[in-house]
């Protein structure tokens, strides 16, 4: 085996290639075409990014794509711990008091909140439906939380709520591509690729980027939502199961001992390196990457996985059975990757769509259980990361892709038989907590009942600049060529919340 390796490596040390002919030609029409289509692909010297003041990508085989790299500037967050919650819960349940909204319970809805509007499924004339939690302050920051989550009523003091975000799709899967690409369209990069390509990891046997599930589906956007788009590829989320092996296909195959899969891995590298010296394709030197941190994967991921390391009294905090997968486990989970120097850890959650068209699926049956199954654990993440002195620089991002409707869904204009809200553009609530936010604040208003921004709106984009800023970076700086044009998170838009900024 060990002389099938060396001949190998020897093979490859001795190739020559058309590309590489034409990429070292400093003279004819070839090499200035390949120069052209590298540089459409992403692949030419950055050293003009680095003069605007832009983060370059890696392009040394002695640098790794991962090493941690300083921000533009100082910012308060090291981490980011991304919770969303695919479906879109109603802020009219949770956060957003509107009692204005129980006058107008059971009525037709005013016509002038119809004209000219888009809904997903509502037609003709629908019912208006009051807010069927039972809101109330808490803290002293008196934030107003409904009974739906009891515990994170707790927490409000550590947490700046951001009242009338608006985005600008109503339908799933796009919408969950906004939120996290800044695009509707598939092929953007997922914001924790952008977080990872400017800051990289402070973990060499961890990705940089990791994914937690659950809720028995994938996102309606499917894994672009952590994709690296034109990014290379190892900036990407690495999705880890939380149960069974965390990383498919990462343990040695049988009958091979470590040493041999060790010195496999160096002789891929060597090939790997000397490709990369031949046609400068970043994407080498993400291969070259992935298989050596696979390699060292194999120890870091098991023990990093296993909670049943955890204290009896800390599995209880979180409400976390140790022998199944569930949101509770994953918040916990995501608090042991961020303290081992995990840069972006995002969770992902899928039920949250309440239209009405069954229990599961409505507001006064469904979204109760959601809450239970989640609540706890995400008060308990915060608290956690507070007594570990971790939430200073940690910031927690809590969210759906869109609002929900003041009105009651109707389909083909039948009521349908269970509550239920529609998908809404204009109006919803995000919160954030540690990470160089204010505690205990509330920013921005909705009108009476909840349908639009009124005050101190804040836009997908918006959000997406202040998580790079709270982390060290001008959103409109941090890009990549592609295709001709630097492309960044934000694409032309975004400007900073400064008022939540601690």
């Amino acid at each position: 085996m060990k002389k099938l390796l060396d001949e190998l490596q020897q093979a490859a040390l001795q190739r020559e290639t058309r590309r590489h002919f034409l990429h070292t030609c400093s003279t004819g029409l070839g090499a200035m075409a390949l120069g052209s289509f590298l540089e459409s692909c992403g692949f030419a010297d950055k050293t003009a990014d680095k003069k605007a003041g832009q983060v370059p990508v890696i392009s040394s085989p002695d640098e790794s794509p991962m090493a941690v790299r300083s921000a533009q500037f100082s910012g308060k967050a090291k981490r980011v711990i991304y919770i969303h919650m695919a479906g879109s819960p109603s802020q009219l349940e949770l956060f957003d008091y509107k009692p204005e909204l129980v006058k107008y319970n059971g009525k037709d809805c005013p016509q002038e909140l119809l004209t000219g509007k888009k809904f997903a499924f509502i037609r003709g004339v629908p019912k208006m439906l009051g807010p069927q939690g039972k809101f109330a302050q808490h803290g002293q920051s008196g934030a107003w939380v409904s009974d739906y989550l009891p515990h994170l009523q707790g927490v409000v003091d550590d947490i700046t709520f951001l009242k009338a975000m608006h985005t600008d799709q109503f339908n799933h899967a796009p919408a969950q591509l906004l939120m996290h690409t800044g695009s509707a369209r598939l092929g953007r990069p997922s914001i924790g690729s952008w977080v990872t390509y400017g800051l990289g990891s402070e973990n060499d046997n961890l990705p940089g980027y990791i994914v937690l599930a659950s809720g028995g589906k994938q996102p309606d956007a499917g894994k672009s939502v952590w994709g690296s788009g034109f990014l290379p590829s190892v900036y990407q989320g690495v999705q880890c199961r939380t149960d069974g092996d965390p990383v498919l296909y990462a343990s040695d195959p049988a009958g091979m001992p470590r040493s041999l899969r060790g010195k496999t891995i160096e002789a891929i590298s060597a090939i790997n390196q000397q490709q990369y010296n031949d046609v400068k394709d970043p994407e080498i030197l993400t291969r070259i990457a992935q298989y050596e941190l696979a390699y060292r994967m194999q120890m870091s991921v098991p023990d990093s996985m296993d909670i049943k390391s955890e204290p009896q009294y800390m599995l209880d905090m979180y409400g976390v059975d140790p022998n199944k997968g569930s949101f509770a486990r994953n918040c916990l989970l995501a608090r042991r990757l961020v303290e081992r120097g995990v840069r972006f850890v995002q969770l992902f959650d899928w039920g949250w769509d309440t239209h009405g068209t069954s229990a599961d699926g409505s507001i006064d049956v469904g979204l109760h259980d959601k809450c239970r199954q989640s609540d706890q654990a995400v008060a308990a993440l915060l608290k956690d990361l507070k007594q570990r002195g971790l939430l200073d620089d940690t910031l927690v991002v809590w969210g759906g892709e869109f609002g929900r409707t003041p009105m009651q869904e109707n389909r083909d204009g039948q009521t349908l038989p269970f509550m239920g809200r529609d998908h809404h553009l204009d109006a919803f609530t995000v919160w954030m907590a540690g990470g160089g936010v204010k505690k205990g604040f509330s920013f921005g208003e909705t009108d009476d009942i909840g349908y639009y921004g009124v005050k101190d709106q804040v836009h997908v984009h918006d959000l997406q600049a202040t998580i790079l800023h709270l982390l060290g970076f001008d959103h409109e700086k941090l890009t990549y060529q592609f295709q001709g044009r630097p492309f960044r998170l934000t694409d032309v838009a975004g400007k900073v919340i400064k008022p939540i900024l601690a």
